[in-house]
């Protein structure tokens, strides 16, 4: 208890500290903490710290009026997106209406409705409205009234229900009935008369409430305070707005029973009319009837909406109701779909350049669309793709292509092709299309020359993009992409193929081959071989000139069609010096210069004069580039050669891969057999997963066996033709004989004459429990396999050894329990043997 008390002593002397300062510095927030405490504690704080407790309260008050003048209050929320927001079920009700309304005319809006959209947040009456002067005076009306000079006094009095006001020292005074001003003017009478030497200064406090109804189709319908200076507006924007099922052009204000005025909204949104909003009094109505005929306008006008009607209504004023026509109207030719006496709708049009079309008369449904004026039709011509200015010029007779394009470096992007472009011309009479080959750099440069072609009505000029001239950037590759021959060229191919007729064949070739751009063309106005090359780009550094090829399809005697080749010298059609006129559906195939920049190498490594990487030539053998390398070296050791290539490297990663492959699946099904074999399945399980580690971590060399000496000595020996990427690796005389596969110790000993397999077998420390001792081989040094048992040569493994050969004892298959391994296990030892004997000895 005394700990609680004490952090209660605590927490009151924080908050009666601002008190001792000022009662007027003290936040609501501190005034209401300090209101909650018993009357008692009160009293003894305020003692305690010197605080008047009705000082305490004044202020509090005087706080909360403050705050409430600083900070008006919101009687309306808007909506957010045009959409009412509110809770009840008739609202979103009337939400998805309006929504399926809108979609039902094409996604027109009625007009007007956003205006006063809105959700109540309060029922409070709207204060915050300038004071005429003629406003009249009632009773809950407030009048201030200050007092200088003489005396300085100030007083708030109220209007009471009689009319009067109490003034000091005078007592009542009539003010009920008069206007502001007449009371103004009569109160400083009044003082002049009761008090000398004092002048008064009269102003309006807080005006009197009162109740009236929004009824009829208002989102939110019901009683509303509101001031009492309030209009039909203010009230309709308390009401949160009008439904779109309501008319916006006869709101009815009713009085006792009676419509006293009626308010058409359209003349304050249309025209900011405001002499028809009329003032409230307490008790009134406002009901908004249900919305009057309405008529839809779009196209080419400023407002396009759903507009209520009043009355009969001509084309040309529903035209104004829509703010007028845009600039792109096209106003001879205007359609009204209309519902006739039969219920169909129909379509009809008006002309609103004349009088009668003006004062066509709309009906209640009708949908008016102004049209648009068309695109530029004529007396043009346009530029297309990598442009600086891309679009339509004007056209004047005798107008050139440098009249367009001025400058390359200021009216072309930096990607443009400048060495080709194209001409797009439409035939005026048949409306059929030509492309015409623009050499775009000598038109620039040499203005007026024939090169400078001459641009008739409705020409496109299409400016390509050059590859090799496209920034690295994204922005830059994509612009060069949509800029390509392909995707500018790709609308005219289509459209001259289906202007094609038996009459006028379709005018477009195809040109492959080592080109820049190869692909589908329009066929040369020319018909010329030459620009058909420049068409595609130019040709490549690969492109063998003696020759290109020309695929003509024809029509026999039979009307059967042909195809006909035609060889033709590329160089002399490139100078015009061949007679060739390209056709219809032709197809000209480049020939690229046989094995064209083709370097073929060998790498000659090891005890050679001059090892290195040698070029070879078709045909050469490895005989020839030794002789060129210089020869061997004296620490040579020819029998242990290594001769790789990348072919034979493809085909044992192949080989490698199917074996791991087939240990994958045999130790899947040796772990499925379970424990059968006298618990001997764990390690064969682990057997396995050894011949899998060593299938994938080998990597093939692509060696082939050669018999050097051979190779250099004797001329009947088969020669070795040499190919691309093979590699020739002479080591060093050896000293070392290896062991590998299952032994004690897999090492490799230095060799001595006389020593026989089993010796060095010994010298490892023996087999291991898991070797196969009637399958020991002999990997010699020049990567040739030598087995005991079915070579002479063998003989009981009492042959001696030479330098650079290796043991391999290999794994006895045959306590996997007859598993089928045998193949696996011979492929994958044989491919680690031949690595490990290549790359132990060199």
């Amino acid at each position: 208890m005394n700990l609680k008390r004490l952090l209660l002593s605590l927490s009151l002397a924080s908050l009666m500290m601002p008190l001792c300062v000022s009662a007027q510095s003290i936040s609501p927030a501190q005034i209401q903490q300090f209101k909650s405490l018993p009357q008692a504690q009160q009293e003894a704080l305020a003692r305690q710290y010197g605080v008047n407790l009705d000082q305490l309260q004044g202020s509090s008050s005087s706080s909360s009026n403050g705050s409430a003048a600083r900070q008006p209050t919101s009687v309306v929320e808007p909506l957010e997106n045009g959409s009412a927001e509110n809770q009840s079920e008739n609202d979103n009700k009337l939400t998805e209406e309006e929504q399926a309304f809108a979609k039902k005319n094409n996604g027109l809006q009625p007009f007007g409705y956003e205006l006063f959209e809105g959700k109540p947040s309060t029922f409070a009456p709207v204060t915050e409205v300038p004071v005429p002067m003629n406003y009249t005076l009632g009773p809950g009306d407030q009048i201030r009234i200050q007092l200088w000079g003489n005396e300085n006094q100030q007083f708030s009095l109220t209007v009471s229900r009689d009319g009067t006001i109490d003034m000091p020292k005078r007592g009542p005074v009539n003010v009920a009935g008069l206007s502001f001003q007449q009371a103004r003017d009569e109160i400083t009478k009044l003082v002049s008369e009761q008090y000398i030497g004092v002048k008064a200064a009269v102003s309006l406090g807080e005006l009197r409430s009162m109740r009236v109804f929004v009824l009829g189709e208002t989102r939110t319908p019901g009683s509303y305070s509101v001031s009492s200076l309030s209009t039909i507006t203010n009230a309709l924007y308390v009401s949160g707005g009008i439904r779109h099922t309501g008319s916006l052009r006869n709101i009815q204000l009713k009085r006792n029973g009676k419509v006293v005025h009626t308010l058409d909204l359209y003349d304050l949104l249309l025209k900011g009319d405001t002499s028809g909003d009329a003032r409230l009094q307490a008790g009134d109505a406002i009901f908004i009837p249900a919305v009057g005929p309405r008529v839809g306008i779009d196209g080419e006008v400023y407002r396009p909406a759903l507009y209520e009607i009043d009355g009969a209504t001509s084309l040309q004023e529903l035209v104004n109701l829509a703010g007028g026509m845009t600039a792109q109207a096209y106003p001879q030719i205007t359609r009204i779909e209309r519902t006739n006496q039969e219920f169909l709708r129909i379509i009809a049009e008006a002309d609103l350049t004349n009088a009668a079309g003006k004062q066509a008369r709309v009906k209640a449904g009708d949908r008016v669309t102004i049209a648009s004026i068309a695109d530029v039709t004529g007396q043009y011509v346009e530029i297309t793709g990598a442009a600086t200015r891309a679009g339509k010029f004007a056209w004047v007779p005798g107008m050139r292509v440098s009249s367009v394009i001025r400058k390359l470096d200021v009216d072309l992007l930096p990607m443009a092709d400048t060495n080709f472009a194209a001409i797009v011309r439409t035939n005026p009479e048949t409306r059929q299309i030509s492309v015409l080959s623009l050499e775009l750099k000598d038109a620039v440069n040499r203005p007026g020359s024939d090169a400078d072609l001459v641009l008739q009505e409705k020409d496109q000029v299409l400016v390509f993009a050059d590859n090799g001239k496209a920034d690295v950037g994204q922005n830059s590759s994509a612009n060069a992409q949509s800029f390509s021959r392909n995707a500018l060229f790709e609308p005219v191919v289509k459209r001259l193929k289906t202007q094609a007729t038996p009459q006028a064949p379709q005018q477009t070739m195809t040109i492959s081959g080592p080109v820049r751009y190869p692909g589908e063309y329009p066929l040369p106005a020319t018909g010329k071989v030459k620009d058909a090359i420049v068409m595609a780009g130019g040709l490549n550094d690969s492109a063998l000139m003696l020759e290109a090829e020309l695929a003509r399809r024809n029509l026999d005697g039979n009307g059967v069609e042909q195809t006909r080749l035609q060889n033709i010298d590329l160089a002399n059609a490139l100078n015009d010096q061949v007679d060739v006129t390209l056709q219809s559906r032709d197809r000209l195939m480049v020939k690229s210069i046989p094995l064209f920049g083709a370097t073929r190498t060998i790498t000659v490594q090891g005890e050679v004069v001059y090892p290195g990487e040698y070029t070879f030539s078709d045909g050469e053998t490895l005989v020839d580039v030794l002789q060129r390398a210089g020869g061997l070296t004296s620490n040579a050791f020819p029998r242990g050669v290594v001769f790789t290539r990348e072919k034979l490297r493809v085909l044992e990663a192949q080989r490698l891969l199917e074996a791991e492959k087939r240990l994958q699946g045999d130790l899947l099904g040796v772990q499925l057999e379970g424990d059968n074999f006298g618990g001997q399945n764990a390690q064969r399980v682990d057997q396995v997963k050894g011949l899998l580690d060593d299938v994938q971590s080998s990597r093939p060399v692509g060696r082939m066996v050669i018999d050097l000496q051979a190779v250099l000595n004797n001329s009947d020996y088969q020669s070795i033709r040499l190919q691309d990427g093979d590699t020739l690796t002479v080591p060093i005389i050896p000293q070392a004989v290896s062991v590998f596969g299952e032994v004690q110790f897999p090492t490799s000993h230095l060799h001595t004459a006389g020593l026989t397999v089993d010796d060095y077998l010994d010298r490892s420390g023996g087999p291991t429990r898991q070797a196969d001792e009637n399958r020991v081989y002999v990997v010699k040094a020049d990567g040739s396999v030598m087995l005991p048992e079915k070579s002479a040569w063998f003989g009981n493994r009492s042959q001696q050894l030479q330098p650079g050969d290796t043991v391999i004892m290999p794994i006895d298959v045959d306590r996997l329990n007859q598993l089928e391994l045998w193949t696996n296990v011979s492929q994958i030892v044989y491919q680690m043997a031949l690595g490990a004997a290549a790359v132990g000895n060199l």
